[in-house]
């Protein structure tokens, strides 16, 4: 059922997906909603990856929810490379060599326990700096849970032992489930959890939560949106960094064959962003179905809106255009792995973390967000039924 045929009011939830560098453009749709629509503020967040680190800050800011966006917006544009991972080049060469080294001598030389690709201790200490902190856990989320300005927070992580996912679940109802690959656990949020689900698989060192070894929560997150259904949303508004998908290009345009860095940028869209595109969809085709049967026949069955926002532009692209300005040693390992005529740079796109880079992607979710504010207002204020995703 739709919220508005019962005349209660919608739970509104906010997902907040995966991306590196790229939840940036999730600080721009936001920014955006939090001057032109004030009085929206989603009960429920649920957060992937760098979505995570978002969806922590809103879910622990003491204050209201303008000023929460605002703080994380000023958050996003204190960032550098450097308040990320370590861009020395001493670093990162050890940390070539010892990926070389086991694989070109089969594991017999070289560390057998390799842990990423660089080493992110700046983004813990940035973090750790960032939030609201006690002994590790992030504090004002219970605060906010207790005065109901808050009712539940979920982020994601994938349990490198088990293969599933894991939602950790800090809430004031006790709304657990276990069902398919992903399960929930609750938890008083860490800095633990944020740093595991914002785990890029290989990139970043996985984190041990209890007593298993978690990384990225977009690995074999296949339903980016259930998390928020299983904790009662009625209402969901989705941010992707993923713009629409391109119309195949003329045959003299196409690409020659794809270079490693092109390869992994279509893997990383495939772990972190295309699931959310068809999780929305089949939300949209269940919710056309729900619509037609009575009352009597929905046995439980209720609808649920979604909306997703999407950057117009293709964010690679832009990410190509300000390779300039990463770190020396980063861009002279990453152009080994490019062709020099590639038109887009996914993979690079979500670990150039510059200010430049960072301050046009929020620029960019605010204008595209603006473009739909029609359509974003009225769907906030209760308008129901299936949403163009695109």
């Amino acid at each position: 059922m739709t919220d508005m045929a019962h005349n209660e009011p919608a739970k509104n939830a906010l997902v907040l997906s995966g991306g590196g560098a790229r939840a940036a453009y999730q600080v721009g749709c936001l920014r955006y909603i939090a001057k032109a629509i004030p009085d929206y503020r989603p009960q429920i967040l649920t957060g992937v990856s760098a979505g995570a680190i978002n969806a922590v800050h809103l879910a622990a800011y003491r204050g209201s929810w303008q000023e929460a966006v605002s703080t994380l917006s000023n958050l996003w544009l204190s960032l550098d490379t450097d308040k990320v991972y370590v861009t020395g080049t001493g670093s990162m060469v050890r940390r070539v060599l010892k990926w070389g080294m086991r694989l070109l001598s089969g594991g017999r030389l070289g560390t057998s326990d390799l842990r990423g690709m660089v080493d992110n201790r700046p983004l813990r200490e940035f973090l750790a700096a960032a939030l609201p902190m006690e002994n590790g856990r992030v504090l004002g989320i219970e605060e906010n849970l207790a005065e109901g300005v808050l009712e539940s927070l979920a982020i994601i992580t994938t349990n490198y032992g088990s293969g599933r996912s894991v939602a950790w679940v800090e809430g004031k109802d006790d709304m657990l489930w276990e069902r398919g690959q992903l399960r929930a656990n609750d938890t008083d949020m860490t800095l633990d959890h944020i740093m595991a689900s914002s785990a890029l698989p290989l990139f970043f060192p996985a984190v041990k939560l209890e007593s298993a070894w978690h990384g990225d929560g977009g690995v074999r997150l296949t339903a980016p949106l259930s998390p928020a259904l299983h904790l009662g949303a009625s209402r969901i508004l989705a941010v992707s960094p993923r713009s629409r998908p391109v119309k195949a290009l003329p045959e003299d345009m196409r690409d020659p064959y794809p270079s490693p860095a092109q390869i992994a940028g279509v893997l990383l869209n495939a772990v972190f962003l295309d699931m959310l595109d068809f999780d929305a969809l089949q939300m949209n085709r269940i919710n056309q179905l729900v619509n037609q049967l009575t009352p009597e026949q929905r046995d439980g069955y209720r609808e649920v809106d979604v909306m997703v926002l999407r950057p117009r532009e293709d964010l690679g692209k832009l990410a190509q255009e300000h390779e300039i300005n990463m770190p020396a040693a980063f861009r002279f390992f990453e152009r080994g792995l490019q062709n020099n005529n590639e038109r887009s740079a996914d993979a690079l796109s979500m670990v150039i973390f510059e200010p430049e880079y960072l301050a046009l992607l929020i620029r960019l979710g605010e204008e595209d967000t603006a473009a739909r504010h029609d359509e974003i207002e009225a769907f906030l204020r209760g308008a129901s039924g299936s949403v163009p995703i695109w």
